[in-house]
């Protein structure tokens, strides 16, 4: 068997007869956008729609540097300087159909902490005039509660003291922005693309209170200008894309013949309605199929309510019933039904109307989309970090319900699973690895619920605020959890669909 070719600038033309490859000249690419969270989500993204202009011959002056500021990016700057930043996307079909292609608007990394200067001065360069984030939603540093900044982690008090080079997204982006006020550059846009609601909105706010609060210790009055300033367009990003795998690896060399170290797999569906507020110019993207609009809110409601807080009433449930995989939970009448009943029952009464989409068929979309096999996304990577992803997708529709008198039986159900999922055991007495910002504190409450305090997890005020106290909210909980001891997670889903829906 003929080894796979190493992909590379190199070898491009020489795979144009096994797969699309860029036919523009990325040479001639420059940088437009620095990008924060170079991942999977970003690279069959964001990074897929700018290569869809350039193969257009267009915007290539919007070429993308990405940067890398945590230990772990170490590896993709290592892969991506190897590859020369080119990568292939996979769709994966429902039916088999296996649709590669190479992307190449990525034309350059930058890993800060081996060169905090190279990353601030890219920054500054006028030829930037976008800044885009996929930092996650832990990345913006919001009280769970209060949702004001929360400078607990280190990193960031070590960058509001201001005495070395940044080590954190936000203390590149204020010194960034300082040096182009200063030297009368103007401002860049920044673009949040993570499944925060008002992402733009809440990035604004997180960003002026950072300079704000580094202002405090070592002067300045850039916040005020930031906050007057500098464009947060708001977004709505979806597209389901699941951790690479080494069997992806595997299945990229056997049947492309590329030896592609990271490549990416998704989902053939993909959106992204985008604010149409920008300082310095924006690519022609709706050229690319990107929903440009004035006002975003509708669709990002819609998205982290119906698709994402799905998505964990979904993982606990499942990997307690024993499935590994999403698609092997949604292919399940019993659970397909739940997340239906979630979404119309609970979820839906919470949203503003959509326009151009039809909820009752976007709906059953999802579960469709969650069911298809040949995506292969893990219960594991749905069930990582709930201590932001709870708070943030699912406890809204909680409170909006509570506050109309409404039921709240379905998101019980939800929160009492990962509740019972992150005691860290499964029903089989198998260890689960519970990966989450507050594992061992999250570990600690669930466990502290099986000896005599029931509404031990829901104690964290920091997460839950006070819907401990919340009867409404407790009583269904209760009941929740209790099965889910005593019967396990499929008879209680089973009797938990019996009552809610007959």
């Amino acid at each position: 068997m003929t080894a796979p070719t190493a992909l590379s600038a190199d070898t491009l033309a020489s795979l144009g007869d096994r797969l699309p490859v860029p036919s523009y000249d990325r040479g001639a690419v420059s940088t437009g956008v620095v990008h924060f969270g170079v991942g999977g989500f970003h690279r069959a993204h964001q990074a897929m729609f700018l290569d869809r202009l350039m193969e257009r011959g267009e915007a290539l002056d919007w070429g993308i540097c990405g940067v890398g500021v945590l230990p772990g990016d170490r590896r993709m700057a290592e892969i991506m300087a190897a590859q020369d930043h080119l990568y292939t996307l996979v769709l994966k079909h429902p039916d088999g159909t296996y649709e590669p292609r190479v992307v190449g608007s990525i034309h350059d990394y930058l890993f800060a902490p081996d060169d905090p200067e190279a990353v601030l001065e890219r920054m500054a360069d006028p030829a930037v005039r976008v800044v885009s984030l996929t930092v996650t939603e832990g990345g913006y540093h919001v009280h769970p509660v209060t949702g004001e900044l929360d400078t607990r982690d280190p990193r960031l008090q070590a960058d509001l003291a201001g005495d070395e080079a940044p080590q954190t997204t936000f203390g590149f982006i204020t010194e960034a922005l300082r040096r182009r006020r200063e030297r009368g550059t103007g401002p860049f846009t920044v673009m949040s693309c993570d499944n925060i609601q008002g992402n733009g909105d809440v990035a604004h706010r997180m960003i002026t209170a950072y300079a704000r609060a580094r202002e405090e210790r070592t002067g300045g009055d850039l916040a005020d200008w930031v906050e007057a300033e500098v464009p947060f367009p708001n977004s709505m990003v979806d597209r389901i894309t699941p951790v690479t795998t080494d069997e992806d690896r595997a299945a990229v060399a056997e049947r492309l013949g590329v030896e592609d170290a990271w490549p990416v797999v998704a989902e053939p569906f993909v959106q992204w309605v985008l604010e149409d507020r920008f300082a310095a110019g924006r690519p022609p993207l709706e050229d690319a199929g990107v929903q440009v609009v004035d006002d975003v809110h509708p669709y990002e409601l819609m998205k982290l309510r119906l698709l994402n807080a799905s998505h964990q009433a979904l993982c606990y449930l499942g990997h307690l019933s024993g499935h590994r995989y999403a698609h092997e939970v949604c292919q399940e009448e019993l659970f397909a039904r739940f997340l239906l009943a979630y979404m119309d029952d609970e979820a839906t009464p919470t949203l503003e109307p959509v326009p151009g989409v039809d909820l009752d068929a976007y709906k059953p979309g999802l579960v469709d989309r969650f069911a298809n096999p040949e995506v292969r996304d893990t219960l594991a990577r749905l069930c990582a970090d709930s201590s932001n992803r709870i708070p943030t997708w699912l406890l809204p529709v909680v409170r909006e319900n509570l506050a109309a008198g409404r039921s709240v039986d379905h998101a019980a159900l939800v929160v009492a699973s990962w509740a019972r999922y992150a005691e860290g055991v499964d029903e089989d007495g198998q260890p689960i690895e519970v990966v989450d910002a507050d594992a061992e504190g999250r570990t600690a409450a669930a466990r502290a619920q099986t000896e005599g305090d029931d509404l031990a997890f829901l104690r964290d005020a920091d997460l839950f605020g006070d819907l401990a106290e919340q009867e409404a909210f407790t009583t269904p909980y209760r009941a929740a959890l209790a099965s889910l001891h005593e019967k396990g997670a499929r008879a209680t889903l089973e009797e938990h669909m019996a009552r809610t829906r007959g």
